[in-house]
């Protein structure tokens, strides 16, 4: 296989984002970075490298066990890169997703303007 290909098209390859355009705008966004450098799309990836994504509200990291551009089924996917999230990524996650309007009391009624803003700073939403 390829010694390099580029992250856009790697992220898609692997399933991490549904299309490659997806990945593309991430990237465009400054949500990708490798060893803390904002990359652009064009940007090839090596294998061993880790690989961080800002999804609100936790960065998520991936380690790139191998290279392949081309889309591959979710089996197979789990051969090409591994998840090496931290721990406490993972926890925070958890909490957010606990918390904010799912688990609101009926009779609350809706969450006012205030309310709307902390659950949106809490889960990271832009």
């Amino acid at each position: 296989m390829n010694d390099k290909v580029r992250i856009d098209k790697w992220l898609w390859a692997v399933r991490i984002f549904k299309t490659r355009s997806m990945a593309a705008e991430a990237c465009k966004k400054g949500k990708v970075t490798i060893e803390g450098v904002t990359i652009k799309p064009s940007r090839e990836v090596k294998q061993g490298e880790v690989i961080n994504l800002r999804v609100p509200p936790i960065t998520r990291s991936y380690k790139v066990l191998a290279i392949s551009g081309k889309r591959m089924s979710a089996k197979l996917a789990v051969d090409f890169v591994k998840d090496v999230t931290a721990q406490d990524q993972l926890n925070l996650l958890d909490a957010t997703k606990n918390f904010g309007f799912e688990k609101r009391d009926r009779s609350i009624g809706r969450p006012t303007k205030h309310d709307r803003r902390m659950i949106d700073k809490l889960k990271g939403n832009e």
